[in-house]
């Protein structure tokens, strides 16, 4: 169960993100601002992220069973469009995107999937590994230019809408919800109303819209940066973010583990220094090799294992029935911790030609959120 969910977590995640390797194209071929890249970009990401919010909340209710199988169905149709129709204009192309956001809320049918599959002192690792789909997004980054290339620009769109339809055979036929798995009986309404009471909701879902929110904003927007800040070529830099969202989600599981083993306060206090100091770092635009590449790594791997320790946070603190609809609102405000940095940083970069405020506005943040953890987030795990 926890493999295939991992996977389709990762399949709908390869659709989720198809536009952000493609946006140096667009931008060119439609001429578009740096403003207007970043919106395309930025648009699935918002999307699917408000909505985990119901699809978590869903997944309490019917299980991922049947959730699984009908997002990533749902999620062919933005994917055939974009390849077949939608990418002629920059209308069209926020269309699709804005309906290409529902394969991100696959995140919030598998966390609950999982987390009722396994007994509490494993949930850490367990739901760490199936964090590890994010790297569908890498998936994307590695084939989506070249099969542009090789092919043509419909030919990504036409394979992912393809291994989605394959995917949603398979979880139809294979899935089963865990034995016992408790099913609420209020309404979605009700129970969204229950979660947003509980203070693991919102303590998580700031944790998560820095690290997720982080590593989203990286993995839509490195491209154009490395692009624009050190004369990459496309694919060049799209390989890097790549590499940059593979370390990311090998250290997801690797993060939930050491929650499981130290506690997820320890694990998330180390994450977002390493990102402060990263982030600092590369404010002052480093040269490449090595001391950007490594403040780039740095901040993957910190932003990975704090990822996989929010949601072991989570697993130890969010009552059973309600796992589902915490991880829709914490979901919800990773995916859009993650929308708003590219918009910043495109919008800093067309006033000032610069993405030095960019990077030390998130060097504040991840130390503040360190504060947080260390203050806010401790108190409450040692009164559970």
């Amino acid at each position: 169960m926890l493999t295939v969910a991992t996977v389709g977590f990762a399949v709908n995640f390869w659709a989720w993100a198809l536009l952000s390797p493609l946006g140096p194209l667009f931008k060119d071929s439609l001429s578009l601002t740096s403003f207007q890249q970043a919106l395309l970009v930025a648009v699935p990401v918002v999307v699917g992220s408000v909505g985990r919010i119901p699809v978590g909340a869903l997944t309490d209710r019917f299980g991922g069973r049947v959730m699984f199988p009908l997002v990533s169905v749902i999620t062919i149709v933005p994917v055939l469009f974009l390849g077949l129709a939608g990418h002629s204009s920059l209308a069209a192309l926020l269309v699709g995107g804005f309906f290409l956001g529902v394969g991100g809320t696959a995140f919030a049918v598998g966390v609950p999937f999982v987390n009722a599959w396994f007994p509490p002192e494993r949930r850490g690792l367990a739901i760490g590994v199936f964090g590890a789909g994010m790297g569908g997004t890498a998936i994307s980054a590695l084939t989506t230019v070249n099969l542009v290339k090789s092919w043509s620009v419909e030919m990504p769109f036409v394979v992912t809408a393809v291994v989605l339809a394959g995917y949603a055979v398979v979880a139809w036929f294979v899935l089963s919800d865990a034995p016992g798995r408790p099913v609420p009986s209020e309404s979605v309404g009700r129970r969204l109303a229950a979660t947003s009471r509980l203070a693991v909701t919102w303590q998580a879902a700031a944790l998560y819209a820095v690290a997720f929110g982080g590593y989203v904003a990286f993995s839509v927007y490195l491209p154009a940066y490395l692009k624009t800040a050190y004369g990459l070529t496309q694919a060049d830099a799209a390989n890097r973010m790549a590499g940059f969202v593979l370390l990311a989600v090998v250290m997801r599981p690797l993060g939930g583990w050491l929650s499981d083993r130290f506690g997820p306060v320890r694990v998330l206090t180390a994450s977002f220094g390493v990102v402060a100091a990263g982030a600092l770092v590369q404010a002052f635009t480093p040269p490449l090799m090595p001391l950007g590449t490594f403040a780039f790594l740095s901040m993957a791997a910190a932003l990975g294992a704090g990822s996989g320790a929010v949601f072991a946070l989570v697993a130890l603190l969010a009552p059973a029935s309600k796992v589902g609809s915490v991880t829709g609102v914490v979901g919800a405000a990773g995916g859009l911790g993650g929308f708003v940095p590219p918009l910043v940083m495109g919008a800093l970069y067309g006033a000032f030609s610069s993405y030095a405020l960019g990077l030390g506005a998130l060097a504040l943040v991840a130390f503040g959120t360190l504060l947080f953890t260390a203050t806010v987030v401790r108190k409450a795990v040692e009164e559970a």
